[in-house]
Parts: C-alpha cells; structure tokens; sequence
C-alpha cells in the first residue's frame, strides 16, 4: 500500500467509523466495539470483515508506525466503501459475478483525493491576487446562500406502517437490529399489520454490575440535524416495573454518549410509601457513560391503578398511545396521545434544551433489569421521520 492509499485508506476508515459510532475514531476499538462494527458491517453489506482485523486497523490509522503496516485487501477496502455509501446488501460469490472490479474502494479513492505534502503547490501571495480571491470567496458565499433558500432541501422522510416485517423490508427502509434475542424477534410479526417488540429484560439507565443493553433495539439513522418523528403503538398497558416502550434518541449505539429516552412505563416503587402503582409517561436525559445520574424531566402520571375500574379504564384508553418528538437546535419538543381511537390529539408534555446531536433513533420495549415482571408484547403500527430546517 502506497502512501496515497494509505492516507486513503485512514480517511475511509474513519468514515466507517463515524458511520458506525456516531463520531470520529479517537481511541483504540475495544473487543466490544469490534465485534459490534463487525457485525454491523455484515449486516448493511452482505460482505464480512473480522473483528480482530477492525481492532487492528483501529490501531494502525491512530498511531501508525514504519516497522508496522496493515495492508488491507482491496476487497476488504470495497466492503468499507460499500458500508460507507450504503450500498445494496450483496455476497462474495455475488460480488465475484459482478466481475471483481471493487468499484466502490476505487470510487471512494477517487473522491477523496487526498493529497501528499509533496504535492502541495505554494503559489506566491500578491496584493491583486488577495483582492480577487476575497471578491470571488464572498460571490461563492451570496450564491450558496441564495440557493439554500431558494432551492428545496434534500430533507429525509420516512414512513413506514409495518405491513411488512421481514428482514430485507425493515433493512430497505433503514432499519437494523441490535443486541438481537432470536427468540423474540421470531415473534415480530405474530401480529399482522404489526411489528411488535417485547419488554425483555435490560436497560440503557446505568445499574451497580450490570452493563447498559436494550435487546431487539430497532435503531434507524438520523440523517439530519433538525427533525420531527412520530411512533404510534397499540394495546400496550404496562402492569409491573420496570415495563415500558417508546422512542430512544442516541449519540452512539454503545450508549456512551448522550441519550434521550422517552416512553410509556409502569412504576410502584414510592420509596417506602404505599400507593397504587401507576401508568405514567416517562422522559430522561444522560450525558453520557461517564455520568452516573439520569435526569428525570417528565414524569407525567395517568393513571394510578387503584381499583379494577380505573383499570378498565386504563385498558380502554391506552388502546392506541403515540408520541411525537421535535428537535430544533437544542430545543426537543415532546407530546403525547392516548385514546381508544386512532386520530386523537396530541398534547404538548414539555419542551426541553439539551445540548445534543442524536444521530440514531430506536424503537425499544424493556423491562430494568428484574427478572420478577413479565414479558409484555408491544404492538407497533407506525412510525415517521422528517427532517426540516434549522430556524
């Protein structure tokens, strides 16, 4: 490997992982962290790059050394630019009929043109030519202008109803799957016209000895920095702690860095005091890994479930329950819905400043970590993300 493609070759490397973790690589890859974008390319690529190869390549583009080279196969440089332009899933034997020309390496290669510093051409600074260059910089600026707010945004908008379940359909639509139960999501289309989550057991709120996991988290990029998403479940009501379901906004998909959880739980822990449980719309914010304490900033009761009527009660309006949630800057906005029809109203909960860049949005159903609760299903039946413009 030459020296351009070496430099090509860390520049692509840190484009997977900014694809995979939400951020620049900027530390060695742990175990973990491997074998989970390990994983993750297999899954959006069809095509398998090791683990232990990914660690190693981590290594080499941090802190690179003469008396050490990774040298890269060109078809393992084609996976990574095929994981980087989200390319269609395909397979070695597929890609060997396709006529191994590994367009996607070559085409990343030719894009990035990154350049040597013997390459660097200095060109001598006049008066004249400083003039020019500022007269041309500010044209190039009114024009970027003028068309950003003439020209209509390249904005990203999603729909899907869930008609269909099945693996190829969710991963066309952007979906994907992490910490997988197979057990469980077998059971993902048990209702039709539904993709229904189970409350398995986990949690993203940190616990003393427990690692932060979300089984079957149905995770989806967000491609843009203001948006709006929108998640309607049906026949869920919640009966024991910690059982819940909603919409889970991440920095990164290790949970390490910032987080936004918003959802429908259940809670009858009062700290010593006896009361009836209750049903209660739930938002928390972390700042991250290294932060202990979640801060708790809605914490909406709707039903304290005293008697078998209020119960009833519950059961009927919880029939169909959504949540609505808008980003703009840093300001989140969130509502809510309940009723037994389809096509009520949204009511504003609060609004929120916190100063995070969420580039994944999950479906997810959990129940802490206890083993008491049962496992509740969680009918799905809707799901919406716009992205817009930044006021």
């Amino acid at each position: 490997m030459d020296e351009f493609d070496r430099r090509a070759f860390a520049h692509l490397f840190n484009a997977v992982i900014t694809t995979c973790f939400g951020h620049p690589l900027s530390e060695p890859l742990s175990e973990p962290e491997s074998r989970h974008l390990s994983n993750e390319i297999e899954e959006h690529t069809g095509l398998i790059v090791g683990w232990k190869s990914l660690k190693n390549y981590a290594a080499f583009v941090l802190t690179p050394t003469p008396g050490k080279q990774e040298n890269p196969s060109i078809a393992t440089l084609d996976t990574l630019a095929r994981y980087v332009f989200e390319a269609p899933v395909t397979s070695e034997v597929e890609r060997k009929k396709a006529g191994e020309h590994f367009t996607y390496w070559f085409r990343y290669r030719e894009q990035v043109k990154v350049p040597l510093k013997s390459d660097t051409v200095t060109i001598p600074k006049s008066p004249q030519r400083s003039r020019l260059v500022w007269v041309v910089a500010g044209i190039v600026l009114l024009l970027a202008g003028f068309l950003i707010f003439i020209l209509p945004p390249d904005f990203e908008h999603l729909r899907d109803n869930f008609q269909a379940t099945d693996d190829l359909t969710l991963s066309q639509n952007g979906w994907f799957v992490q910490d997988k139960n197979d057990t469980f999501w077998k059971r993902r289309n048990e209702k039709p016209g539904r993709l229904t989550l189970f409350t398995l057991k986990g949690d993203n709120w940190p616990k003393t000895g427990e690692k932060p996991r979300v089984q079957n988290l149905l995770l989806q990029r967000i491609q843009d920095d203001c948006f709006t998403t929108e998640v309607h479940f049906t026949d869920f009501v919640p009966s024991g702690n910690w059982q819940q379901a909603g919409l889970l906004l991440l920095e990164d998909t290790l949970f390490r860095g910032k987080s936004i959880r918003l959802s429908l739980s259940y809670n009858n822990f009062f700290g010593g005091y006896t009361k009836p449980g209750e049903i209660l719309i739930q938002a928390v914010a972390s700042y991250g890994s290294e932060y202990a304490n979640l801060e708790e900033f809605i914490h909406q009761p709707l039903f304290q479930l005293g008697s078998a009527d209020v119960q009833r009660i519950a059961t009927t309006n919880l029939k169909n329950v959504a949540f609505r949630l808008e980003k703009q800057g840093q300001k989140f906005r969130f509502l809510y819905s309940a009723s037994p029809v389809d096509n009520f109203s949204f009511k504003e909960l609060t609004t929120y400043s916190f100063g995070m860049e969420p580039k994944f949005i999950g479906l997810f159903a959990l129940k802490g970590f206890v083993d008491t609760t049962a496992v509740k299903p969680v009918p799905i039946r809707y799901f919406r993300l716009d992205g817009q413009r930044c006021d």
